[in-house]
C-alpha cells in the first residue's frame, strides 16, 4: 500500500521522521520531499501520486489548517474511493491548538491520533497499525 504524506513545511522534520518509520515497517511511502526533483512540476507530481497512493496520513497543525495544498490534499483523499476508510489525521500536539473554524469538520468525527514533535515508537507504531487495519 502506498501512503501519502500530507503536510505543511514547518512539520517537515515531522514527517520525515514519520515516513521513515512507515518505510521500516513495510509502508511505501509518498513525500514529495523525496519524490520530487528539482525542475519537476509540484502539482503535477502531487497530483499523480494521490491518485497512485491508497492512503494518506495528514499532520494536522495550525499550519497545515492554513495551507489550501493540504486542504486540497484532504478534499481529494474523502472523495477517493481508494482512500475510504484510510485518512488518518495524526495532530502535531493537543488538537486544542487549532481553531474549531480552521479544522475540517471531517477531521474531527475521525478519530485522530496525537503525535508530539518528540514522537516515541508506540505513536508512531500505532499509525502503522491504523494503515494495516483499514486494508
Amino acid at each position: 500500500m502506498q501512503v501519502f504524506i500530507s503536510y505543511a513545511c514547518e512539520d517537515r522534520e515531522l514527517a520525515k521522521r514519520l515516513s521513515q518509520w512507515l518505510e521500516g515497517a513495510g509502508f511505501e511511502v509518498w513525500l514529495d520531499e523525496n519524490q520530487i526533483l528539482p525542475g519537476d512540476n509540484w502539482a503535477e507530481k502531487v497530483a499523480q501520486a494521490l491518485k497512485e497512493s491508497q492512503a494518506m496520513v495528514v499532520l494536522v497543525s495550525p499550519a497545515a489548517m492554513e495551507s489550501k495544498w493540504v486542504r486540497h490534499e484532504i478534499e481529494y483523499a474523502l472523495g477517493a474511493k481508494e482512500y475510504s476508510g484510510r485518512l488518518v489525521p495524526v495532530f502535531v500536539g493537543s488538537p486544542d491548538r487549532i481553531p474549531k473554524d480552521k479544522l475540517p469538520w471531517i477531521l474531527r468525527r475521525l478519530r485522530g491520533i496525537e503525535l508530539t514533535d518528540q514522537a516515541q515508537e508506540e505513536d508512531l507504531r500505532e499509525i502503522a497499525e491504523v494503515l494495516s487495519t483499514s486494508n
